[in-house]
């Protein structure tokens, strides 16, 4: 199982509305987040904005790839761009750049 770890910008004066939106994520979209194999999904949202998110999957690239396929995220990443900084055109979920993972204690 690979575990991913990325980060992202939300814009700060929109945090509070990014935490509502979060808690009620479409039902479709947990369907298809789960069906494409994202599993121990997390984000976690600093006060500044600073977006941590975590997941496990087996083949990431591979999940992703599924999940861009899918109608509902095309819909979902249209409507949470807005919220991000610093995406230079990009989709957020295109945006997320893993991080090394340099420690693990099993």
């Amino acid at each position: 199982m690979q575990r991913v770890c990325f980060l992202l910008k939300v814009r700060a004066e929109r945090a509070a509305e990014y935490r509502e939106r979060h808690r009620d994520v479409w039902a479709e979209m947990l369907d298809a987040l789960s069906g494409t194999g994202w599993r121990n999904y997390s984000l976690f949202l600093r006060e500044d904005g600073l977006l941590v998110g975590y997941l496990e999957t087996p083949d990431f690239e591979r999940a992703r790839a599924a999940m861009d396929a899918t109608d509902v995220n095309a819909r979902w990443q249209a409507e949470m761009a807005g919220f991000f900084e610093e995406l230079d055109g990009q989709a957020p979920d295109a945006a997320m750049r893993p991080l090394t993972e340099i420690f693990h204690l099993a």
